[in-house]
């Protein structure tokens, strides 16, 4: 794709503008089509939407032409009008790339104004001999000036007149105008006629709530019985269930018996059932694929050897969980083997995955991908390479584009060279860094999400640590608009502060810069963002702390419920279809695991019956369809979300996708899908309403899907991040591997067993003392230690028994 200005003018004095196409995007929510005659009452907010009234070089007063890319293109107004003498004919005769659309003027005497938090019913009628149109909105922002907004349908081509409706999301905080249009991105005539904008705010409901606190903060349950395996991975499937792997469980005498474990449990009933699991499938990467089905790649092959030398090892081995017979298949192998790999679907299905550890524990610098139309991991051949390591769990989030971009998050260490965040171009196989992350090795198990709704393109990096320095974990938030000609992380508001227990003390507020890593970052259904859990140290000191980000303001609601359970290093948090957060795991430096389940039930379900779907007409959706449901009453907003697959803080495929709505009636409802699949993937999704006091529905699973990229038409996309500020690196050479410490886990491996993970660096306050070290040690659970090997490099074992922290050890005072 040519890449230009995202909103390059044209005007020429003899064009009108596209009026039509303006006002279907800016209603963001949705567009119905229909053959009525008459448009709904009220005040239509726009100035001359049927063009009647001319300028006296005979152009329309108020519209104009827009558009960008490489594509030639005519406009006129022409006499072939729905109503009165006039309407607007826009022609494009070749397309390389863009878009143009015409709409109004973005002056305070044509553009409407608006109000933050309502919602408009726009309208156009039109016709076109092109399928490739779509309406889209820009806002004016009282800071920014006019930015573009968002796509909110695709409507079918039609050769007669034919009526397009749709409602805008709620209006952005700060902005005070909207201008939109009909975007025409592919060859053909699109004629435009008698557009419409009027309020359609639906009024909020009076407050409910008779909880006490938790109407505001919501509320956790911890669940009446104990989770049957220790799950580091928590995957929710298409049928509602969880599956939760275990593999080995970070137990090496697990692994050494062959004891794999695997569970789905069932929120309908509280229910599990244990699933055979072939091979150790503890830190592998996972993904949902366009059917449904999880693909899980690599995992633990071997643990770390005794005397340190040898690390954690990973698996070519890779297999697909069915949740339909809830068993596992094995595919073919991969090229590498990989401990700790991403995973990120594409919008064509087809998955692309990086980083790890190889099976001789050095870094992998191959990159995996698996084809959706063979069902297997392309060979090396067919895979492009930049020979780069990325780490472990590196964050890598698909772009409405389809590139990747690495958000800095990862697990263990520091981050990879530049500086901590990028873009990867997997066509042109480039990695351009992008600049603005704070303390780029510090965000260690930081979490990464791409905010709702996902047509916005904008991701919050919350927190972060450094397992081998072990500083205090920080409360840095970055966010960074993907949608800038050349996008840079810009700081956020800080992570509130909560309470944390220092070595099973009780705990204590937090103060200055602390905050914490092993964080878990959940996208609600009404749009905000719920972060909980957490610690302060590498595997230690657990912080009871939970907060709302709301996207719309960049701000945090500090002081929600924090989970009576401890939830560090090897917890996941996840939405269930029924609105509630579930939480899972913690598992502590000595080796311990936390096997309580808890439930967070968020604020807004305590406001009241909550709306509910009736009837969804079809659950097999395809890209740029308009779908049809019905509910029990009105609701503000509807979208898509993608069932959580989530380790190690890590779940860069959660996406909230915007539906907006064509509403009918208070019952009936059209909503409109996203033509590109690089914003929504393909695959299952939960499928929520969301009424005006934020109540949301129970979930729909609905499937989204379509013809391959190969055979769809181009989809509208917008010019991004086209202008990046860096020049891409310089490829590295062909290699095999990266060199990796052993000790990358932050784990000094001459000290216990291969689960227990005595710090390479104990925190800060800690003196290097051998009291000091083993007071700190036996405050937070370490049993005594045997020392493996004759090397004693923390001075744990002064007296050379071979069992650290001993008697004899301390009898020297500070030592």
């Amino acid at each position: 794709m040519t890449r230009t200005r995202t909103r390059a003018r044209v005007r020429r004095p003899w064009r009108r503008t596209l009026a039509v196409s303006t006002l279907l995007a800016l209603v963001g929510g949705g567009l119905s089509l229909s053959t009525a005659q008459e448009a709904e009452a009220g005040v239509n907010l726009l100035v001359n939407p049927g063009f009647e009234s001319l300028k006296w070089e005979g152009t329309p007063r108020c519209w104009d032409i827009y558009g960008w890319g490489d594509n030639d293109h005519s406009f006129k107004v022409t006499d072939r009008a729905h109503s009165g003498g006039r309407a607007m004919e826009l022609t494009l005769t070749r397309r390389a790339g863009g878009d143009r659309k015409a709409m109004m003027y973005e002056t305070p005497s044509c553009a409407p104004n608006v109000t933050p938090g309502h919602q408009y019913d726009l309208s156009v009628w039109y016709t076109s001999t092109s399928p490739d149109i779509a309406v889209t909105l820009f806002r004016h922002d009282v800071r920014e000036g006019w930015v573009y907004w968002t796509d909110v349908m695709s409507p079918p081509m039609s050769t007669e007149y034919r009526r397009a409706e749709v409602r805008t999301p709620a209006v952005p905080p700060g902005t005070d105008q909207i201008s939109w249009g009909v975007s025409l991105y592919g060859t053909g005539t699109l004629t435009t006629d008698d557009y419409a904008m009027r309020d359609a705010t639906l009024p909020a409901a009076g407050e409910v709530c008779t909880a006490g606190r938790a109407c505001t903060e919501g509320a956790w349950e911890v669940l009446p019985f104990r989770n049957p395996v220790r799950s580091m991975h928590a995957v929710v499937l298409r049928t509602g269930k969880v599956l939760l792997v275990a593999g080995s469980g970070n137990d090496p005498e697990r692994f050494a018996r062959g004891t794999f474990e695997s569970a789905v449990y069932d929120p309908a009933d509280g229910s599990f059932k244990e699933i055979r699991t072939p091979i150790d499938m503890f830190c592998a990467g996972h993904v949902q694929l366009s059917d449904g089905k999880v693909l899980i790649m690599g995992g633990n092959k071997g643990y770390p050897s005794a005397d340190g030398r040898v690390g954690y090892q990973g698996y070519k081995d890779s297999y697909l969980f069915d949740p339909g017979t809830e068993t596992y298949t094995r595919t073919n192998d991969m090229n590498d083997g990989h401990w700790y790999p991403s995973a990120t679907v594409l919008g064509n299905g087809d998955v692309i995955s990086f980083g790890g550890l190889r099976e001789d524990s050095t870094g992998s610098v191959t990159a995996e991908k698996w084809s959706a139309a063979r069902n297997a991991w392309l060979p090396m051949g067919e895979v492009k390479q930049t020979w780069s390591y990325w780490g472990l769990y590196p964050s890598m989030i698909l772009m409405q584009d389809g590139r990747l971009f690495y958000s800095g998050s990862h697990v263990f260490g520091g981050g990879t060279p530049g500086t901590g965040a990028s873009v990867y171009d997997y066509e042109a196989n480039t990695v351009t860094d992008v600049p603005g992350l704070r303390n780029k090795d510090e965000r260690d198990q930081s979490a990464s999400v791409l905010l709702p709704p996902a047509q916005d393109q904008r991701v919050l990096t919350i927190g972060g640590g450094n397992n081998e320095t072990n500083p205090d974990a920080n409360r840095l938030t970055d966010i960074i608009d993907l949608k800038r000609p050349s996008p840079s992380y810009e700081p956020g508001p800080p992570l509130p502060q909560g309470t944390q227990s220092l070595g099973g003390a009780a705990p204590v507020p937090q103060t200055g810069a602390q905050g914490k890593m092993y964080v878990s970052a959940v996208l609600l259904p009404d749009g905000k963002v719920f972060e909980t859990g957490g610690a302060l140290h590498n595997r230690a000191d657990p912080v009871y702390e939970a907060s709302m980000f709301d996207p719309a303001t960049d701000t945090w609601q500090p002081g929600m419920a924090t989970d009576p359970a401890d939830r560090g290093y090897h917890s996941a948090s996840f939405l269930l279809p029924d609105g509630r957060v579930m939480s899972v795991g913690d598992n502590p430096g000595d080796g311990s695991y936390t096997d309580k389940v808890s439930v967070y039930t968020p604020p807004y379900l305590f406001k009241g019956p909550r709306p509910q779907i009736t009837s969804v007409i079809d659950n097999r959706w395809r890209y740029g369809d308009t779908q049809r449901i019905t509910v029990d009453r009105p609701i503000a907003r509807a979208e898509l979300i993608r069932p959580s697959a989530v380790t190690h803080s890590s779940d860069p495929n959660q996406r909230f996708v915007d539906l907006p709505m064509s509403v009918l009636d208070d019952r009936t409802i059209d909503l409109n899908v996203t033509s590109n699949p690089d914003l929504a993937p393909p695959g299952w999704y939960m499928l929520f309403g969301v009424d005006a006091a934020g109540v949301p529905t129970v979930a729909e699973w609905v499937h989204l899907g379509g013809p391959a990229a190969s055979d769809a038409p181009s989809p509208h996309v917008h010019d991004f991040a086209g202008e990046l500020e860096r020049q891409p690196r310089k490829a590295e050479h062909r290699r095999a591997s990266a060199p990796v410490s052993p000790r990358i886990a932050g784990c000094d491996r001459h000290y216990g067993t291969a689960d227990v993970c005595v710090p390479t660096a104990f925190p800060r306050p800690v003196r290097a003392t051998t009291k000091a070290r083993c007071d700190w040690l036996a405050s937070h659970g370490y049993a005594r230690l045997k020392v493996n090997g004759e090397d004693d490099p923390l001075r744990l074992d002064p007296d050379r028994d071979g069992r650290a922290c001993g008697r004899g050890d301390l009898r020297g005072g500070s030592r």
